[in-house]
């Protein structure tokens, strides 16, 4: 380009005049640019244009301007068209790669959707790509099904079985195989894969609780799959329940007995606890009795104390005389060999002889 500036400029001679050199030189570096620009995206269009993409020179300029990855979008530009999806523009790709879309794994999962005759559109599959899921592998497990462990181990801490107790007393320990596929239609805003498993392992501890008989859930271990499947686990989440298969059925301690021997034991312990109670409150009242006792005693002791009292103011007063003293000393003594005998004691010294 430089050497056609130069032979022009060559041509006029000495007639150039300074303003035509500067506008000549100008125009040579306006068409450079523009040449190497165009070699630049020159593979890039060439490629499209092969493939029948629909992508324009003007296209990939702007999306150099626009800080879109360009060969990205072309790639996945002809990647659709050649797959047979032609309702998907270029400006489609570079508004999912603006948002901050993954436009290849939305392009494969367009492929691979429309391979397999599911109902899924270039919005809905960016919307789903934008919501964080992998829209790859969910195309993926609906067209090819996966099994979800029950428990799983990745999920509840280690946990190997599901533990539940039939009404016998008798525990069992469930391990299931679930086989769902993605429902393309719930993806956005459905549950996770978590809650499948939550969700199935309560309906097996629910199908083996009502069971009567831990023997009914050994003998037809089906009855708990289609107690479970008849729930409609599904609603609400991003999967399609196929199968519910109970992969191993053991048995495992009769919480019954144990629960009625712990029950026991706290009832021994209770009523222990009562009869100590009792005993505490009988010794106390008997405690309380002989206070009783020694204050009437005391009393009685007060009351006797004032019986000389008594009978010396009755002497001095001329109520009472010698011998109704002595009468008085004889039924006391008589009282008390009375009292000796029926006691088995030996009587009072006065009364030997």
């Amino acid at each position: 380009m430089l050497a056609i500036v130069t032979s022009l400029l060559g041509q006029t001679g000495t007639k150039t005049s300074p303003l035509w050199t500067i506008v000549l030189v100008v125009l040579g570096l306006v068409v450079l640019t523009i040449a190497l620009v165009l070699l630049q995206f020159f593979r890039l269009w060439l490629q499209a244009y092969m493939s029948n993409a629909d992508v324009g020179m003007f296209d990939l300029i702007g999306m150099r301007l626009r800080k879109v990855d360009a060969p990205t979008v072309v790639i996945c530009k002809i990647q659709l068209v050649k797959s047979g999806i032609h309702d998907v523009s270029t400006n489609d790709l570079e508004s999912h790669y603006l948002a901050g879309g993954r436009v290849p794994n939305v392009t494969r999962a367009m492929i691979a959707a429309n391979r397999a005759v599911l109902d899924l559109d270039w919005k809905k599959a960016c919307a789903i790509d934008l919501a964080g899921r992998d829209i790859t592998d969910a195309v993926k497990t609906s067209v090819d099904p996966k099994v979800i462990d029950v428990p799983s181990p990745r999920t509840d801490a280690g946990k190997i079985t599901i533990d539940a107790v039939a009404k016998d007393g008798i525990q069992l320990k469930a391990k299931a195989r679930v086989t769902v596929r993605t429902n393309i239609r719930q993806l956005i805003g459905g549950a996770t894969e978590e809650t499948i498993i939550a969700r199935v392992g309560e309906g097996i501890v629910s199908a083996i609780g009502s069971a009567n008989s831990y023997k009914e859930v050994i003998e037809n271990p089906d009855r708990i799959s289609k107690a479970v499947l008849a729930k409609g686990l599904d609603s609400g989440t991003a999967f399609e329940i196929l199968s519910i298969d109970i992969a191993d059925v053991d048995v495992g301690e009769n919480i019954g007995a144990k629960l009625q021997a712990d029950q026991a034991e706290a009832d021994k312990r209770r009523f222990q606890a009562e009869a100590e109670k009792r005993r505490a409150m009988a010794m106390a009242l008997a405690a309380e009795n002989k206070a009783k006792i020694e204050e009437n005693r005391a009393l009685v002791t007060l009351a006797e104390a004032e019986i000389p009292k008594a009978m010396a103011e009755a002497f001095r007063s001329g109520h009472m005389g010698i011998m109704d003293y002595y009468r008085i000393k004889n039924i006391q003594a008589d009282t008390g060999m009375r009292d000796s005998i029926g006691r088995g004691e030996p009587p009072p010294a006065e009364h030997k002889g």
